[in-house]
């Protein structure tokens, strides 16, 4: 009798294991053939919704590579599925037959252990979750509520007396990463083993190594702050910063770009520009206008109101040069053998300095040669043999000299 109750049993657990193994084939066929069918759908996306990873024209991944990932990380995920098969159908059929229910015990115990361990430790983090799920809702609306704020700030909406609309941007950029900080401190006690010692030992490295190696980038930054609200200039304004002129093209926390007059690029760490003197020509172009100016010496014996009356006249003849306020002309200076006169005239176009300048001072050539008087500069000992002035002939050929000589000195 009990031989024929073994029997029976083992009978039994051979049918099931036959059900058993059907299922696990079946399982394993439509697996494959979800396999490959996905397969093919990554490879049909390659070009579409799989598009290559650029930054700007550099291309880091191709399109081909990123779906031949997706392939491979398929065929872990089939390989891993096979495995956990084999693993739950093993003790499954041992539990089957009376002599194998002991072994499929312990096996099913190994692997739902982990499998409890995890989910309970899920289930123990899930309030810690939620926290940092509130936490990290709250610092979106606050840095949205935030920005909205000094978008209005920027564009006019919202007017407050000394905020001035330049600053709204940089900021916003301040109390966002503020509020952001904040939000760290208080997501970082929910972390899973923020209290464990190897984190802290971390945490700690990293700031002090954090502290250490950036000391000049934090000066930068905070000379960048205080560059953003002294307000000494603006994109596109013509400034000087210490030897360097040129037009501002970039304000960052950390420098400061300038474009020289010869096209060259200057990066200048702001806290440089913090330090050095700076000088910005197009603050008051627009209103108050520019005054350019240049210096000549004339000698004694030209009659002073003459060489205003050129001086003027130069500048007048000069693109760019405002008509109002009209040029005038200071004398600086009575030297020795000279007297000092600067032309003194206003423009609104403080970018091309330069050109102005250099087409002023043709001007005056022109103006002093066509009236005789010269310009002594730059110092210099003529020994005439009669009394021609250096001034060119208006043909341009050199003046025939006169008996007799006299003795002229002059210096710029």
């Amino acid at each position: 009798m009990a031989i024929s109750e073994s029997i029976k049993s083992i009978l039994i657990g051979l049918g099931w294991s036959v059900l058993a193994t059907a299922g696990v084939a079946v399982l394993v066929y439509w697996i494959n053939k979800l396999y490959v069918r996905l397969i093919k759908l990554v490879r049909s996306w390659r070009g579409t919704r799989i598009k290559d990873v650029r930054i700007q024209s550099l291309k880091i991944l191709t399109a081909d590579r990123i779906a031949e990932g997706f392939i491979a990380l398929l065929g872990i995920v089939r390989v891993a599925i096979f495995l956990s098969l084999i693993y739950f159908y093993v003790p499954m059929v041992l539990s089957f037959f009376p002599a194998g229910r002991g072994a499929a015990a312990v096996l099913m115990r190994y692997a739902l252990a982990p499998i409890k361990g995890f989910l309970k430790a899920i289930a123990d983090y899930v309030p810690n979750l939620v926290s940092i799920a509130v936490i990290l809702l709250i610092t979106r609306y606050a840095i949205k509520l935030v920005r909205v704020i000094f978008l209005a700030l920027e564009t006019g909406a919202i007017a407050h007396e000394g905020f001035y609309p330049d600053w709204a941007k940089p900021t916003y950029m301040i109390v966002r990463f503020f509020i952001i900080i904040i939000a760290a401190v208080a997501i970082f006690p929910y972390l899973p083993g923020a209290s464990s010692p190897a984190f802290k030992g971390i945490s700690v490295f990293l700031g002090v190594l954090f502290s250490l190696g950036s000391t000049s980038a934090t000066a930068n930054v905070v000379a960048g702050l205080v560059i953003t609200y002294m307000r000494p200039f603006h994109l596109g304004e013509r400034v000087k910063i210490g030897e360097t002129v040129g037009d501002i093209i970039e304000k960052s926390f950390l420098v400061t770009r300038v474009r020289t007059i010869k096209n060259e690029e200057v990066s200048i760490p702001n806290s440089a520009v913090l330090a050095s003197h700076i000088i910005n020509y197009s603050a008051s172009a627009k209103t108050g206008g520019l005054i350019l100016h240049t210096s000549v010496s004339i000698g004694y014996s030209a009659p002073w109101r003459q060489v205003h009356e050129l001086l003027i006249s130069a500048a007048r003849a000069t693109a760019h040069i405002l008509k109002e306020p009209a040029p005038f002309v200071l004398q600086t200076a009575l030297d020795d053998f000279y007297v000092s006169y600067q032309i003194n005239a206003y423009t609104d176009q403080p970018s091309l300095m330069v050109n102005i300048y250099s087409e002023l001072r043709q001007n005056i050539q022109d103006r002093f040669n066509a009236a005789g008087v010269e310009i002594l500069s730059p110092h210099y000992t003529s020994l005439r043999d009669g009394n021609d002035s250096s001034v060119p002939a208006q043909d341009g050929k050199t003046p025939v000299r006169k008996a007799g000589f006299r003795i002229l000195r002059g210096e710029i």
